[in-house]
């Protein structure tokens, strides 16, 4: 599965997120401001020079930008995946996203709703599943479109941030809505899922993690992407993002899985070592 992001996007959501214009990053990286759009639109390969000088200029990890711009750099495949989590795939527009379902001993948590609430629905008929509920990362119409179609089966709580809760273009009842506390548990048969708040993306986002026979995984929506992240909205939670990023998810144990809701799944590991918004520059 190719990235979300490729260096355009990347160089395009640090300079956004950082209030600057084409004109003050060319300043800043000594290059001609129709180069920098020209780059910003995919016009071209950039050269490694251009590239180092755009990394210092946004503040970004040189090296990983080199790498994904010039070198091609995806994440290792991951391991098999846990037996207790399945993949669901959708679309908005053509635009592809995805969410997960959590389960064990018979009973389901969604972990979004990737715009697929059919398939979700259908995961946990055919598994004969219990659903407890549907956590989700944010806001989003591409996280959380097709509540009502699952509300409508399952009369079951909501997680999500209370800051992002304006955001959906449908609301379930208010005694649906549950606050996901950070640190907050949430049991599904033996497994327990833990809520992290990791706001950036969105004002309320959060992640959920979850252990099982001594793997981690986090369920991180949008705060992260292999080789990036999502973009700040608004721009001005950019800083904080980064803080969710470097001080949150890029804390947890290496080997800990990273399931996106976009683009392929990485670890701590990778992203540590080729995301170039992961460490102060």
């Amino acid at each position: 599965m190719p990235l979300e992001d490729d260096f355009c996007d990347i160089v395009k959501k640090a300079r956004m997120g950082q209030g600057l214009s084409v004109a003050d990053v060319a300043h800043k990286a000594g290059l001609p401001p129709g180069e920098v759009t020209i780059l910003e639109r995919a016009g071209r390969v950039p050269t490694r020079n251009e590239v180092v000088a755009l990394a210092s200029a946004l503040h970004l990890r040189a090296e990983p930008l080199m790498q994904i711009a010039l070198e091609g750099w995806g994440p290792a495949p991951s391991p098999a995946p846990l037996s207790c989590v399945e993949t669901v795939l959708g679309d908005i527009g053509g635009y592809a996203v995805k969410g997960y379902v959590a389960h064990d001993a018979g009973e389901a948590l969604l972990i979004d709703t990737a715009y697929n609430a059919d398939r979700m629905l259908e995961i946990v008929a055919q598994r004969g599943l219990r659903l407890l509920g549907v956590c989700l990362t944010h806001g989003h119409a591409d996280h959380a479109g097709g509540l009502d179609v699952i509300l409508q089966h399952w009369r079951v709580p909501v997680y999500l941030g209370e800051a992002d809760k304006s955001l959906l273009g449908w609301r379930p009842a208010r005694d649906l809505m549950a606050q996901p506390d950070d640190g907050r548990t949430i049991a599904v048969g033996r497994l327990k899922i833990q809520c992290m708040t990791t706001p950036g993306h969105t004002p309320g986002g959060i992640c959920y993690r979850l252990d099982q026979d001594g793997r981690g995984l986090c369920f991180v929506g949008d705060t992260l992407f292999a080789g990036s992240i999502g973009r700040a909205n608004p721009f001005s939670l950019y800083p904080v993002h980064l803080e969710s990023v470097r001080r949150r998810v890029l804390t947890l144990p290496d080997q800990t899985d990273l399931l996106p809701g976009h683009g392929p799944a990485t670890t701590v590991a990778e992203e540590r070592r080729h995301n170039p918004f992961g460490a102060d520059a």
